[in-house]
């Protein structure tokens, strides 16, 4: 057998590669930490494309550079051009077969030609009963009548002039016919007559072959009509007064006596009627040396008007916008194969991110990411946290786990056993007891593991809005998402913490603090977040506790007995007082607090290095990169001296 292979035209590409939510989360959580809503972060996501895939707005820019395109490169006025050159042709073939000629005749016939009017539709009008002596002449004179029946049924049908290339009488009255069937049809379903259907399934068995669009239906027929009669007028509002009115008298003498002319204005009167929302009044402007026929011109038209229509669609702006909504034919008809694959592939993104609970709808309507695009985010965080620590030659964390070091010895699993199961010894007993590799739960042995101890871990981040103002706002958010994720998936007995403190501190989970935007507050009350940190490890007291805090300036708010903040800058005695008892406090609890400091602000240095000597903890001032490291690292080295 022989097989010939080509190009995929069936839709989307079934050898394309799934879509990569991964990388689509990563962006999200990237805006939703700068500051963003999940709703916002997902159109700026869809906005820009991920890699490999265009976004709207460059989907947006190229429409935008077709309808200039467009207008730049065409004029709307080639009809009357070829009318006046068809006329220029006819009347020189004349003046060269009469020259010859010396009779009176002759000389009479050249005045008639002299005395004609400028205008080239008021010229064709005087010679529709002039005799020819040239057959040259005659037939260039005759073209004109051609060329302008056959525009103007182009104009108002898609495709008709080359259906109408050399169209004899009998096509004529063909066409005569289809129109008057046709407006037959269209009044009846105006004055809601029942045999519409009938009517409209009898007209396409006898005219089908006029319209491509193939309609299924009466409304889809006048949809696709009225369409191209709206960019057909809206064409004719586009040109000059004057040529407007050339192109009317010339429309008169188009097609005679054959009604053809008729027909067609009671077609464009009722297609307005049934249809008014159509765009019947506005215009644009061609500037171009291209000449466009009157078919081509409205296609031109009806082009700009589904390019308005697609930068709608892809600007996503009005109510209930979806990317399903974009039309990918049309689309792929104006911009070509590529445009309408990155639009299936962003609507297919967009769904995929709703459908595989990556985001959801918070109990007051809004998006928020989900748990598990939360553990995707920690765990881009803690990979480049692991790549930093290993780059500075410090442990491998990856290597760290809740249950403990292995032993070397194994026993049967257990109901509500966590360890790591061996391998060998499970398959080991799955062939001694049924003499083949079938797998029961009672040949299931695990590895031995030595309990650790637990942790009590308080993470204490600074929002007060230098942290934002001085970009430190999403690192710190990174590290928060770095240390969460390493504690519930290697420390899952570790108790974690995380508290944030402006002029007031709060306990607060992972997804509230990623979607955490900055807010403009005076205060930095270290004094409430110790507290708070104070409470978590009191609850934990079989713990060890760690105590790790993220500042970037020194205490100045601290909180009353009554539970009001007091802020004073530069900071007051008391605040500083308070502060510090709680850190001896801590200290009571054999909790050693470390200060990562950022910035190099003198006051905050002499701070924390008193905090440090009083509690037995330590000072690090990392770099904003190496701010996740720093705490990792911190973390791991308290967890290792219990």
């Amino acid at each position: 057998m022989k097989y010939r292979y080509g190009r995929w035209g069936g839709g989307a590409d079934p050898l394309a590669p799934p879509t990569d939510l991964r990388a689509a989360v990563d962006e999200l959580g990237r805006e939703i930490m700068e500051g963003a809503s999940p709703a916002s972060a997902l159109r700026e996501l869809l906005r820009r494309g991920v890699e490999g895939t265009r976004g709207l707005d460059d989907l947006t820019s190229r429409l935008w550079q077709r309808r200039a395109a467009i207008q730049r490169r065409h004029r709307l006025d080639g009809t009357l051009q070829e009318v006046r050159r068809l006329l220029d042709e006819a009347l020189d073939a004349e003046r060269r077969a009469l020259f010859p000629d010396p009779s009176d005749d002759a000389r009479f016939r050249e005045a008639q030609l002299d005395a004609l009017p400028p205008g080239t539709a008021a010229a064709v009008r005087e010679l529709a009963e002039y005799d020819w002596q040239s057959p040259e002449a005659r037939q260039s004179y005759e073209k004109i009548q051609e060329l302008l029946g056959r525009e103007l049924l182009d104009q108002r049908f898609q495709g008709m002039k080359q259906a109408l290339e050399g169209v004899d009488r009998s096509d004529v009255k063909r066409i005569q016919r289809m129109l008057r069937d046709l407006n037959e049809l269209l009044n009846a379903h105006a004055t809601g007559s029942p045999d519409t259907q009938r009517m409209f399934d009898d007209f396409m068995r006898k005219h089908g072959e006029f319209f491509p669009e193939n309609p299924r239906n009466v409304d889809e027929l006048i949809d696709a009509l009225a369409a191209r009669s709206a960019a057909a007028q809206r064409m004719m509002n586009s040109m000059t007064a004057e040529q407007r009115a050339e192109l009317a008298a010339l429309s008169e003498q188009a097609f005679g006596s054959t009604g053809i002319g008729s027909e067609l204005s009671r077609l464009d009167s009722m297609l307005q009627a049934l249809r008014p929302g159509e765009d019947w009044t506005s215009s644009a402007r061609f500037r171009g040396q291209d000449p466009l026929g009157l078919g081509e011109g409205a296609q031109a038209m009806a082009d700009l008007a589904e390019l308005d229509a697609l930068a709608e669609q892809l600007a996503q702006s009005y109510p209930g916008a979806r990317l399903e909504d974009i039309d990918l034919e049309a689309l792929e008809r104006q911009l070509g194969p590529e445009a309408s694959v990155d639009a299936r592939r962003l609507a297919e993104l967009e769904r995929a991110l709703r459908q595989q609970n990556i985001l959801e709808r918070a109990p007051d309507g809004t998006l928020q990411l989900t748990p598990k695009a939360l553990r995707r985010l920690g765990e881009t965080a803690l990979r480049g946290v692991i790549d930093k620590i290993r780059g500075q030659g410090q442990r491998d964390s990856q290597r760290a786990g809740a249950a403990g070091e292995p032993t070397g010895s194994t026993r049967p699993w257990q109901f509500g056993d966590t360890e790591p199961w061996d391998i060998p010894r499970t398959m080991r007993n799955a062939v001694l007891r049924s003499g083949e590799l079938k797998l029961d739960v009672v040949d299931v042995e695990i590895s031995e593991t030595e309990q650790r101890s637990r942790a009590a871990v308080a993470l204490c981040v600074d929002t007060s809005w230098s942290m934002v103002q001085d970009g430190r706002w999403v690192p710190m958010k990174r590290t928060a998402l770095a240390l969460h994720h390493l504690v519930r998936t290697r420390f899952r007995s570790d108790a974690l913490q995380l508290i944030t403190f402006g002029r007031y501190a709060e306990t607060v989970d992972i997804g509230q603090l990623t979607a955490l935007e900055g807010v403009w507050e005076q205060g930095t009350n270290l004094h409430h977040a110790l507290l708070l940190a104070c409470r978590h490890l009191r609850r934990h007291p079989d713990a060890q506790p760690v105590v790790l805090v993220v500042t970037d300036g020194e205490p100045t708010a601290h909180l009353e007995s009554d539970g009001e903040a007091e802020f004073n800058y530069p900071p007051l005695p008391r605040t500083l007082a308070r502060t510090l008892a709680e850190v001896d406090s801590m200290a009571r609890l054999g909790a050693t607090i470390t200060v990562f400091m950022l910035g190099e602000d003198p006051r905050l240095a002499a701070f924390v290095d008193m905090v440090a000597r009083r509690s037995g903890g330590r000072v690090v001032a990392p770099d904003l990169d190496g701010l996740g490291a720093a705490v990792v690292s911190d973390y791991l080295r308290n967890r290792k001296r219990s």
